[in-house]
């Protein structure tokens, strides 16, 4: 355990498992309180008792991102039994890959989005205030590289990335003038149950790759922010 961002809290949405769990354990081992949200209770728990075994401090809310109210009270929360919000995630995403549009029904467009786009404005408008009255804070988003290239057979799920980023680089600039950095993450495929994607690449990116751009993005030096990371394997999987 290191003591780098200890007093400070943490929100990471998609914590029950893949990148969201190890974003949580990373921030946990550098001192932050660890808010982990996500659909799944009971994986959440899991996730808690290992911080909590490794020497962290972690908090569960098991929300859906679909859920306005849910993310608002989770804001009012935060804001009463913590008093701040230092950084957030916006980790928690869908793929519904693997078909062309024309295929693709209007509920399922609309629960990827939900999920991918409307979900990160939620969080960021339940928890930025936070932020702005502390004068402080980093907000992070991870997308995809699928929101910087087509991706046929997937094309609802890049354009919510390419949606997020956009979302990322203007808030970006709402809020730089009030101390708070945003940036994104766009990995390329990574080892994870994502989707159809099966855990068994060795040479994709690894969770923890992500993990570590995130810890490196809360402790930049405080005159300047890196913006964007786009996140590539060595070798091609």
């Amino acid at each position: 355990m290191s003591e780098e961002l200890k007093g400070q809290v943490a929100v990471v949405t998609g914590a029950a498992r893949g990148i969201g769990e190890a974003i949580s354990k990373q921030l946990a081992s550098m001192g932050a309180t660890i808010i982990l949200v996500a659909r799944d209770k009971a994986q959440l728990d899991k996730v808690r008792q290992q911080i909590e075994a490794a020497g962290g401090t972690a908090h569960t809310f098991s929300l859906d991102l679909l859920e306005e109210p849910d993310i608002a009270q989770l804001g009012k929360t935060i804001q009463s039994q913590h008093g701040r919000c230092d950084i957030l995630v916006n980790n928690a995403g869908i793929g519904l890959i693997g078909k062309p549009l024309v295929e693709m029904t209007p509920s399922d467009w609309d629960t990827l989005m939900g999920t991918n786009l409307r979900g990160p404005y939620l969080m960021i408008r339940a928890l930025a205030p936070l932020m702005i009255a502390a004068k402080s804070g980093h907000i992070i988003n991870i997308s995809s590289l699928a929101g910087k290239n087509p991706l046929p057979n997937g094309a609802a799920y890049s354009a919510s990335k390419w949606g997020l980023n956009g979302l990322t680089y203007s808030v970006a600039e709402e809020l730089r003038p009030h101390n708070i950095r945003v940036s994104v993450i766009a990995p390329g495929s990574v080892n994870t149950s994502f989707g159809s994607s099966k855990q068994d690449n060795p040479r994709k990116i690894q969770p923890d790759d992500v993990a570590r751009v995130v810890a490196m993005l809360v402790t930049q030096a405080p005159q300047s922010f890196v913006s964007e990371v786009l996140l590539r394997p060595t070798q091609k999987p």
